[in-house]
């Protein structure tokens, strides 16, 4: 469910799943042993990062697409994953490609 749909929030989940939000995030981590906040944002960045790649998206559009409102959020946590700005990423992906 959560690889074939965009990135998606714990509490979108939870409704779908007629869930309390912390009953999910304790059934998901007793059944795969993962944090579901943690897999959601690798999602999250990984779709970013394969958006910053593949296409002239501004960074603003990026951020929006992987669900995030605020543009500078959405940087500081691709910077967190990452450890490079968003920007910086496209660039080297781009160089690499050449």
């Amino acid at each position: 469910m959560i690889a074939s749909r965009p990135p998606c929030t714990i509490d979108e989940l939870a409704l779908e799943l007629n869930l309390s939000h912390s009953h999910l995030l304790h059934l998901f981590k007793q059944q795969t042993g993962v944090c579901l906040g943690h897999l959601l944002n690798q999602k999250r960045m990984q779709k970013a990062a394969d958006l910053l790649t593949r296409s002239h998206l501004r960074i603003k559009e990026i951020a929006d697409a992987v669900g995030y409102e605020h543009s500078s959020s959405f940087i500081r946590a691709f910077e967190r994953y990452f450890r490079q700005a968003p920007q910086i990423y496209r660039q080297q992906s781009r160089r690499m490609k050449s």
